[in-house]
């Protein structure tokens, strides 16, 4: 338990060092915000760009709260993923590629501590990144329109969260399966947009597909109330995630001994 914890901190270190802990946080305030922002202002910015006939009048019926905050965390299920491969698809190939990993598991390290020791770094960053961005969307939207419950707030954050997780342990995999960090994210980057084009012709027979849990979450701030698939997808999202950091440890173990 030691040894995991010294490696945990020194990846919360690490992130620190690289400014992750700053720029990653800011990134999804911004992403959140500017939906709010840009639904409350986009009558001013059409006058403002002018080039209508004299007289014309556009009339855009003004969206409701669960609107503007759904179209604002949908922000992280587009850009959001892009940063969150970006920021980590260096976590393990980048130090495999250095040699500092070759270094670290010299000493008697577990290849069991390292990998998830980084996974939770990736993690912890991910949900403070998203809780901050959230909470700013959630406020701006209550501010400029109206004001959604609490608790339907932190189910969709926490049905966000969910499928974001996957995303990092699924470029986690591939950081530990492959030794360049482009290709790991270029990878996962492809898997997801691939997962995520399947799923959604086919949500009525994947209706536990991980994917599914950004639109349950929607679901949930229109509708008030959890759908009847929340449950068991949130359960296969879980095993999806703990297969995942398992093969991560095998593969990344297996091509280390080979090496």
């Amino acid at each position: 338990m030691n040894q995991w914890s010294t490696l945990f901190q020194k990846e919360l270190v690490e992130m620190w060092r690289n400014f992750k802990w700053i720029w990653v946080p800011i990134t999804f305030i911004l992403l959140g915000v500017s939906e709010p922002l840009s639904s409350y202002y986009l009558p001013q910015i059409i006058d403002s760009l002018g080039g209508l006939p004299e007289g014309t009048v556009i009339e855009i019926p003004p969206p409701t709260a669960s609107e503007v905050l759904i179209q604002g965390l949908s922000q992280y299920t587009t850009i959001g993923v892009l940063i969150i491969v970006l920021s980590t698809m260096a976590i393990i190939a980048g130090e495999r590629k250095s040699g500092v990993a070759a270094m670290i598991l010299v000493k008697p390290v577990s290849y069991f501590s390292f990998i998830t020791a980084k996974w939770a770094g990736g993690f912890i960053l991910l949900w403070v990144s998203l809780l901050i961005g959230s909470i700013a969307t959630w406020y701006y939207t209550g501010i400029l329109f109206d004001w959604i419950p609490i608790d339907l707030f932190f189910q969709s954050y926490l049905l966000y969260g969910l499928w974001l997780t996957v995303v990092l342990t699924l470029t986690v995999f591939f950081s530990a399966s492959l030794l360049t960090p482009g290709i790991a994210g270029f990878t996962s980057l492809a898997v997801v947009f691939v997962f995520t084009i399947v799923t959604g012709p086919l949500s009525n027979w994947l209706e536990w597909s991980p994917s599914q849990l950004t639109n349950y979450a929607n679901e949930v701030l229109l509708s008030s109330a959890i759908p009847d698939d929340t449950l068991p997808a949130s359960l296969l999202t879980l095993a999806c995630i703990i297969i995942l950091l398992w093969l991560s440890v095998f593969i990344f173990r297996k091509k280390e001994l080979a090496s």
